[in-house]
This record gives C-alpha cells, structure tokens and sequence, in this order.
C-alpha cells in the first residue's frame, strides 16, 4: 500500500497526535476518546465538541496557548492542515532570504477572515514569532479573538472590516509593509453548496451521512456569492492598490479546478510573479497561489520599498 502524502517536514503533526500527551495536558479529552476500528486512540471528528476540546489540547500542548474557547456555531478548524500553510509560507520567504526563514515580530502577516478560532496567528507567532494581523467582517469573531488575545497576554493585532465587498481597503493602513497576506476564503457560493461539500466527505471517508456542516461555521466563514473565485477574484483586484505595500499576497484555494482561471485573473493583473504551491495532507492535497508586484531583485529589500 502507498504512503500517504504527509503534512510539510517542519508540522508538529507530521506524525500523527499523541493522544497520551495531549489528555496529559487537557484531561478533559479523555472523555471523547474512541477506539478505532483498528484499535487506535482516536476521537469522533463528526463530534463538533470532540473537535474543539481536541483543538484546545494542541494549541496548549504544541503553540503554549493555555486558554482556548470559540463561541457555538464558529468554524473550528483542523490544526494540523492549517498550520501547514503557515509552514509553506515560511519557506516562500525564505526564496528571497538565501533559503533562511525570516524569524521575529520585524516579519508582519495579515490574515484575511482571522475568525474567532484565530488559528493562523496563534500558530504562526508560535512557530516563527511573526507579528500578526488579524481582520474580520464579523464582530462576534473579532470579540472572541480578542478575548483569546488577552486571556494568553498576546500581541495580535486585530481589525473589523466595516464593508463586506472589501478585502484590503479600509485594513491596510497608509505606509504600512506586510511581508504576507494570507486568506482561507470562503469555498462555497450557497449554503446547500457548502452541505453537500461536508455530505461528499463525510461519504468518501466511509463515515455515512452527516446533517451538520464539517467543522461548524457561520455564513461568511464557508460561502459567498459566486464562492471562491469571485473572492479571490476581488482580492487579486484590490491588491493592485497595495502593490508596494505587500511582499506576497495568498490565498488557499480548495478546488484545483480554479486555477486555471485564477491564473488568467493574475495575467491580467500585470503581477511580477506568482506560484501555486501545492500542499499534501493525508488524504488530499490542497494549495495555495501566491502572488507579488514586487521585482524578483528587489525582494531582500523588503520592506524599505514600501517606506517602513
């Protein structure tokens, strides 16, 4: 039987959880704990409240985040896959910095639609201590990002979008430089969309059916009109604005299908460069397209281009 694809070299949860460590450390796991059908330790990822309890054990065990809590009905994300756009994202900066990653909170990130878990500057800081930017339309998820902030003493900065057809505009601020913008956009164009999405997967990994929404997730978190490409199509727009002010700008994309027409998006924004940098986790593999206005030459100069 082939391997599975693995997570990227550097994720802590490149081998699998250590569920002794981890109810170590949260005992309440303990409770959600299943065998499976092979005998294994595991929990009931179709379990909303299994998922979350899980999340708070490796925040704590792995990021040193010691207090961890969303409000009911909150994506709440798979730690694993995400932290591995995090890792990617590293060594996309180490290509302009002689192959090594740029450490410290000199290195700024915005992360578009931080949500309420706010997982990407969570791990992000705790990886490689970048200073992070998190901005959201939803005030729900702002408050409880910013409650998660001051509980564990942390220095994220944190923005509420005001205007639902804005990405960039009204975020980022005159002379300021980010090395990153990162963004999980909504995938789906409707909510039966985004059902029939979980209801696929659920199938295909031998799990039946499922009424609930994978992970959990409120409306902005998992479809807009016209679904990702619209979205990203409106962030590619909008970089165009903060072309001297963003070293790469990126976005996961879900379905690889998307590409091609992302790509022809990008072509038409006259940008100096973009990648698709493909990710494997398991049993899928997702992907990121990241793209810069920034010469390849003048990339080590970052930020002083931009006048910070």
């Amino acid at each position: 039987m082939a391997n599975k694809p693995k997570l990227h070299p550097r994720n802590q949860h490149v081998n699998g959880y250590d569920f002794a460590r981890l109810v170590g450390q949260i005992p309440e796991l303990e409770a959600f704990m299943i065998d499976s059908p092979v005998g294994q330790p595991t929990i009931n990822f179709q379990n909303v409240s299994a998922v979350r309890m899980l999340n708070r054990a490796l925040l704590k065990t792995h990021y040193d985040i010691d207090f961890w809590e969303i409000p009911a009905g909150y994506l709440c994300p798979p730690i694993p896959g995400r932290v591995d756009y995090i890792h990617y994202l590293a060594d996309l900066l180490a290509d302009n910095n002689s192959q090594e990653i740029p450490r410290g909170r000199d290195i700024k990130v915005l992360d578009i639609g931080t949500g309420a878990s706010l997982v990407y500057p969570l791990t992000g800081q705790s990886e490689y201590g970048w200073h992070f930017t998190g901005v959201d339309i939803d005030a729900g998820a702002i408050k409880s990002a910013q409650q998660i902030c001051e509980f564990n003493k942390l220095a994220i900065t944190l923005r509420q979008q005001s205007k639902p057809e804005n990405i960039f505009r009204d975020v980022i601020q005159l002379n300021e430089a980010f090395h990153l913008t990162m963004c999980n956009p909504p995938f789906h164009a409707s909510r039966a969309q985004a059902t029939k999405g979980t209801q696929r997967k659920w199938a295909s990994l031998g799990k039946g059916r499922s009424t609930q929404l994978n992970f959990g997730g409120q409306n902005a978190e998992l479809w807009c009109p016209g679904g990702e490409i619209k979205f990203i199509a409106r962030m590619v727009e909008q970089s165009i604005e903060f072309a001297d002010q963003c070293l790469w700008f990126t976005s996961l994309v879900s379905k690889k299908d998307n590409l091609q027409p992302l790509s022809r998006i990008l072509g038409k924004a006259k940008v100096a460069d973009y990648k698709v940098v493909e990710m494997a986790q398991g049993q899928k593999t997702s992907r990121f397209i990241a793209w810069t206005y920034i010469k390849k030459n003048q990339r080590s100069l970052f930020p002083l281009k931009a006048g910070s």
